[in-house]
């Protein structure tokens, strides 16, 4: 049987290799070797979560399905310089805040290098958001099922495999039996190359979420019957997962165990593979993945049995996981977001009270250099009129008697006499104080017909935007105000 073939006969159910000399710490304490490296669960601010997010751009969604998602995971840069993932659940997800944030913390508590952690969470208001650690490196479905420059390698795809296995393990160990969904979307690689297992699966579901995908060929027989996740059903999708890795494809179970009743394995594996794998090892996980898919749950192995069978066929234990993965080491760094200002950090708080205080420090300086050319007799006859508008404007806006101000700098604006791009700034923050976001990006808009490459105006058409629930447009916004922000502090 020598050699590295990949025909191999399916008789030779059990290897007599020896367990390798891999790390078996892991193992033995559950994968908690960087647990003190890693912060205890904190209940973040929403503030927090926007600025990291950039106000939950498009341009930071990680999850699979982008926008259309109904709940979407984004990806953030902490001000302490630490990458997260944070998901964002729909309105209608969670009623129970109590309840979510019991289920966040009991998930938080968890701490494992197989594990992409959960750091924390957001409740406030209707806001229900987890924070966890930022996995760079893609998904197992990337890498095994739209490689682009090679397919991922044997011994690479037992090391997911096991350490897959150690975090369910692990996680079995500590009470978090339970894991909705387990599927290829799930498995993350972290800087190093290394496999591990979302936490986002482990949170029990919300009322508008669901225990498997819409797709029924995958999901374990007895959920079909009862509606209910056992912890038998996470091993049956563990060996829907071994077979993904067996196949390079995403192969129904029925359909793979017609092929190995047949003994029809040529079918079953991956072609990518040939001559990469020994007969004893392509048994060893077909014969795995097959007690893992039988239909009564009971037959099933447990999750210690997964990782002894997997801990003695792994191979190149020494070779670092980004090797075997074919990837440069800490080159998926995500591209630095923008850097805003402190105006920037209230638009996208939608802070009114702090841009209210912003514009009334700046003042007029900005009207500087605005054409205003006036007769003299226009001058005699309206100036005086005119600036007790905005006088009267100006101590309402002080005084935060926003409707007042609205009036003032109307007449301001509907003399005609000057021109100013702060009153319509300013009456701009006076509609959004009074709940008329419309008007607002009106005024927003004219600021910026009247000084185009002006910061403010465009920082506050973002406010407007994003009160109007138009978030992409208001991200548009902000990013061309820090632009421009940025422009006029080199100059």
């Amino acid at each position: 049987m020598g050699g590295r073939s990949s025909k191999f006969s399916f008789c030779c159910w059990h290897s007599s290799r020896k367990p390798s000399p891999h790390d078996l710490s892991d193992l033995e304490n559950g994968g908690e070797n960087g647990k003190n490296a890693l912060p205890s669960f904190t209940e973040f601010s929403l503030d927090v979560l926007m600025i990291a997010t950039e106000g939950f751009s498009a341009d930071n969604i990680v999850s699979e399905h982008g926008e259309k998602a109904p709940n979407v995971v984004f990806k953030g840069l902490l001000e302490n310089g630490h990458w997260v993932a944070v998901k964002r659940f729909n309105r209608s997800a969670w009623p129970d805040s109590r309840q979510f944030l019991d289920e966040a913390k009991a998930v938080g508590n968890l701490r494992s290098e197989r594990l992409a952690n959960l750091l924390g969470c957001c409740c406030e208001g209707e806001q229900r958001l987890l924070v966890a650690e930022f996995m760079p490196n893609e998904t197992l479905a990337k890498h095994l099922f739209h490689w682009d420059s090679q397919p991922m390698k044997w011994a690479m795809r037992l090391r997911v495999a096991f350490y897959l296995a150690q975090a369910v393990e692990y996680c079995s160990s500590k009470g978090r039996a339970i894991y909705h969904d387990l599927n290829a979307y799930r498995i993350l690689f972290d800087q190093d190359g290394n496999p591990r297992l979302s936490c986002f699966g482990l949170m029990k579901n919300s009322r508008d979420g669901k225990s498997y995908s819409t797709n029924l060929a995958f999901t374990p027989p007895e959920y079909m019957r009862t509606g209910r996740v056992t912890s038998e059903s996470v091993v049956y999708s563990f060996g829907t997962l071994l077979l993904d890795l067996l196949s390079g494809k995403h192969i129904p179970p029925s359909h793979a165990l017609d092929l190995i009743r047949v003994k029809n394995l040529s079918m079953l594996m991956d072609s990518c593979l040939e001559g990469d794998f020994s007969n004893d090892d392509g048994t060893e996980l077909v014969r795995l993945a097959t007690r893992c898919l039988q239909y009564e749950a009971r037959e099933r192995p447990n999750t210690k049995s997964l990782v002894n069978s997997l801990i003695a066929i792994q191979k190149e234990t020494e070779v670092p996981s980004h090797v075997l993965l074919g990837i440069r080491h800490g080159a998926a760094t995500p591209p630095q977001p923008l850097v805003l200002t402190t105006m920037g950090e209230a638009c996208l708080r939608r802070d009114l009270t702090a841009l209210h205080e912003i514009l009334q420090k700046t003042g007029y300086k900005d009207d500087e250099g605005i054409a205003n050319e006036l007769s003299f007799q226009m001058w005699t006859n309206q100036m005086q009129e005119t600036l007790n508008s905005k006088q009267q404007g100006d101590a309402a806006f002080r005084a935060k008697d926003f409707i007042t101000a609205i009036e003032c700098y109307t007449q301001f604006n509907d003399g005609g006499t000057m021109v100013s791009p702060t009153i319509y700034a300013r009456r701009c923050l006076c509609y959004l104080m009074s709940d008329m976001a419309q008007e607002a990006l009106g005024d927003a808009m004219q600021a910026q017909v009247i000084s185009s490459e002006w910061p403010t105006a465009f920082y506050l058409q973002s406010v407007a935007l994003f009160t109007l629930g138009m978030e992409n447009d208001a991200q548009e916004a902000l990013k061309e105000a820090t632009k421009l922000e940025g422009k006029r502090s080199k100059n």
